[in-house]
């Protein structure tokens, strides 16, 4: 099974118990009704990126759901905490590409989501043959990988929020969900008009 199609999400949750703060995160990010079976960071060749909305129309309440993501919590109040996933494609197409997950306290959405990019395309870097310096800023990394030519994008989706006021659980969460043949038959026969 490799999936066809991907599509990344966020959400935030808050509530005095630490597990409906996440559940609160899932519906927010439009995920809660499914099983999530955490991956490692594999984009498969070919595997074309679709809005959430075109996404979650795949999910069926209780598939099990591949998917790469990364979530954070506090009870902690004013505290910043961060999710994040990031992703690196590569020019060519068929070679896959690669996902990574962060998590942070204190951490901006947009450090934390630069953060997740880096790491991607680090990862795909090094499998791509690509030197470079780890120690470099994500800035100048980000200019060398382009021009290499060998990776094409980078991107992150990236979730942040402040901890509750009143010492809520606070959960954030970032996704990256795959969409593989099964889900996208199923929707397919489930939508197609009756034959008479």
């Amino acid at each position: 099974m490799v999936p066809k199609k991907i599509f990344f999400t966020k959400g935030v949750g808050t509530h005095k118990e630490k597990l409906a703060s996440f559940e609160l995160a899932l519906r927010d990010a439009g995920i809660a009704a499914c099983n999530l079976i955490l991956v490692s960071s594999i984009l498969p060749p070919g595997c074309k990126k679709v809005s959430k909305e075109e996404g979650v129309k795949y999910i069926r309440p209780g598939e099990i759901v591949f998917c790469v993501y990364d979530r954070e919590q506090t009870k902690e109040p004013n505290r910043l905490i961060a999710a994040s996933v990031g992703m690196a494609i590569p020019a060519d197409e068929n070679q896959h590409g690669y996902l990574s997950e962060h998590h942070a306290y204190g951490e901006t959405e947009e450090k934390a989501g630069d953060y997740a990019e880096d790491l991607a395309a680090s990862m795909l870097a090094t499998t791509l043959g690509i030197e470079f310096n780890s120690d470099t800023a994500w800035d100048e990394k980000e200019q060398l990988f382009k021009m290499s030519g060998k990776i094409v994008k980078t991107s992150n989706i990236t979730q942040s929020a402040i901890g509750n006021k009143d010492g809520l659980w606070t959960t954030v969460f970032s996704a990256a969900v795959f969409i593989n043949d099964d889900q996208i038959e199923a929707l397919a026969n489930h939508t197609a008009p009756a034959v008479l």
